[in-house]
């Protein structure tokens, strides 16, 4: 499984947490499942969004990746999302970029832009571009018409106006140092840094290969991210198949409009933890609603999972009663197409049925399949917050 990181130039937000919780709650399935899981993440550690922010904010690029990458990480710590196998950064991926783009050239199926005189480092300097006219699949992910794409590349970090580009749609390889940004060694492509979306083209196929079971992230990166992603790979490896399966989380909104940062309508992870919010509740609030379905969050639905998490406790101090059967529905939630609000409320059948009170002060029961359940395959710690 590879699912597409962050871009480190602010926290984290619930839109980014849900698509992470979505994404371990089917590494927690594969397990409990007895499969052998590989799971691979990037990180965006240097890209446009990051850049503009460092400057806006007056530090150091690096500091800003390195700090933002920190928070995220303690986020999804106090998240119970299981970690990567591997955490990569795009910038310890660029010898692979370098490598790719330069096969690509050596095949004809990349071509060099000059870029205009005084904006490169080095003279004679040239972006590379993917030449999208030799990869017979692309259009294949997002299923999009050229019109839909064209609609949305500029503002998802495409460049459709550059002159010297064969197709509007191409997308860029590699970049030629720019004066006052950060570059890296090119070989024969010169100095420069990679495009956005080769970053995850190498990363995947150097970790996973081609054929890998799941390629994950936001519904915003079916195209143009997974789109090429896959073109390229294709580029490289003649194989037509780059992931086997494409599966994108719903956008989360806030205040009616689609959660993000160029927005501003953030609802931080770390902001509810500072505010003492249990993070377990942060996380039955995200698993109340079907990864493909988008959804606006608001304080209530926050009050509804303290709720929803104090009763599931207090039933974990109770015996145990027809664990069996709710496991069973947990599982069975699960494997139609991850339904975890379907499991959720499995879960709260069984906390509703649970006999008797529970003794002040009783201990979560840790030979209750069913609290072992839910915090193997839902992440949800039932044992009281230390």
């Amino acid at each position: 499984m590879y699912v597409c990181g962050i871009t480190p130039y602010d926290a984290t937000h619930l839109g980014h947490a849900a698509t992470y919780v979505t994404f371990d709650l089917v590494g927690r399935v594969w397990r409990d499942a007895g499969l052998s899981v590989t799971y691979v993440q990037n990180v965006t550690d240097v890209d446009e969004p990051l850049l503009e922010r460092a400057a806006h904010d007056g530090v150091d690029w690096r500091d800003l990746a390195r700090a933002e990458i920190a928070l995220f990480r303690l986020d999804m710590e106090a998240l119970q999302v299981i970690p990567p196998d591997h955490y990569i950064s795009a910038i310890d991926g660029i010898p692979d970029d370098v490598a790719a783009a330069e096969q690509l050239l050596a095949d004809g199926a990349a071509y060099r832009v000059p870029v205009p005189p005084g904006e490169a480092v080095e003279e004679d300097a040239h972006d590379v571009y993917l030449d999208l006219s030799t990869v017979p699949t692309f259009g294949s992910v997002s299923g999009w018409s050229r019109e839909q794409m064209l609609a949305v590349f500029a503002e998802r970090g495409g460049d459709p106006d550059r002159a010297g580009k064969r197709d509007p749609l191409d997308p860029l390889l590699w970049r030629a140092a720019r004066v006052g940004e950060p570059s890296w060694p090119g070989g024969g492509l010169g100095r420069g840094r990679p495009g956005w979306h080769i970053e995850c083209s190498t990363i995947a196929l150097r970790y996973l290969g081609s054929g890998f079971d799941i390629q994950g992230g936001g519904t915003d990166l079916v195209f143009p991210h997974h789109e090429m992603s896959a073109a390229q790979a294709v580029a490289l490896t003649g194989r037509k198949e780059f992931a086997r399966a494409y599966v994108h989380q719903a956008m989360v909104a806030y205040e009616g409009e689609k959660m993000s940062k160029s927005k501003g309508n953030l609802v931080l992870v770390s902001r509810l933890r500072e505010d003492d919010v249990d993070p377990m509740a942060i996380r039955l609030v995200l698993l109340a609603h079907h990864y493909r379905r988008p959804w606006e969050y608001h304080p209530g639905l926050l009050r509804e999972a303290e709720e929803r998490l104090a009763r599931w406790r207090a039933a974990a101090c109770r015996p145990p009663s027809g664990a069996g059967e709710v496991v069973t529905e947990i599982r069975r939630a699960l494997a139609d197409d991850l339904d975890a609000p379907a499991a959720l409320a499995a879960v709260d059948a069984w906390a509703a049925a649970s006999p008797g009170p529970a003794e002040p002060g009783a201990p979560a029961r840790q030979d209750d399949p069913v609290v072992a359940a839910v915090q193997a395959l839902l992440g949800v710690r039932l044992l009281a917050r230390p």
